[in-house]
């Protein structure tokens, strides 16, 4: 009992020490508050935008609708080898009709596995894919940054409010196209 109060006491201490330090450093106005300039920039959709993601985001897509075809009619066979099983189970011996459902069982833990490695592969592929562009939108992000003579730029999701003309992710997607 006398400990949490301790505790809660210690705690009071130290947020009144805050309180009394922020707002002796918010009344502050200091010179170099003019010369700080902050840019706002949607990273995802200035690496999205770019020709290079666009393009190999396309070879992606087509890769990922072939497997899927591929998937869909492997899944198809085996729905129907089900059915066939169903189908012939009052006629077959039950030595044939265990062996066909230890056989369909092998195949449907296969078809999961395939599917499940495709889903992993493709995710892989994905994230490199953005990765590797993103690496290149950083470097150029930094250059702009550097060139406007702004202080930091920030992702746009941290702010609530921002002019439009500190926005640069159109102009980080140009420079990029433009460079790449």
């Amino acid at each position: 009992m006398f400990s949490s109060f301790v505790n809660t006491l210690k705690f009071f201490k130290r947020f009144c020490c805050f309180l009394i330090i922020f707002s002796i450093f918010s009344q502050a106005n200091p010179s170099y508050a003019k010369d700080v300039r902050v840019g706002f920039i949607d990273i995802q959709s200035a690496v999205t935008n770019t020709k290079e993601w666009k393009k190999e985001f396309a070879a992606f897509k087509t890769r990922f609708q072939k497997e899927k075809e591929k998937i869909t009619k492997k899944e198809n066979n085996l729905k129907k080898m089900i059915e066939n099983l169903n189908k012939q189970s009052m006629v077959l011996s039950p030595e044939k009709k265990k062996k066909k459902e230890e056989t369909l069982i092998k195949q449907k833990k296969e078809f999961e596995r395939h599917v499940q490695d495709k889903n992993e592969e493709f995710a892989k592929t994905e994230k490199m894919i953005t990765s590797k562009i993103l690496k290149k939108m950083v470097k150029i992000v930094t250059d702009l940054g550097k060139s406007k003579k702004f202080t930091m730029i920030l992702e746009k999701k941290v702010g609530i409010y921002f002019d439009q003309s500190v926005d640069l992710t159109l102009l980080a997607t140009r420079t990029y196209n433009s460079q790449n």
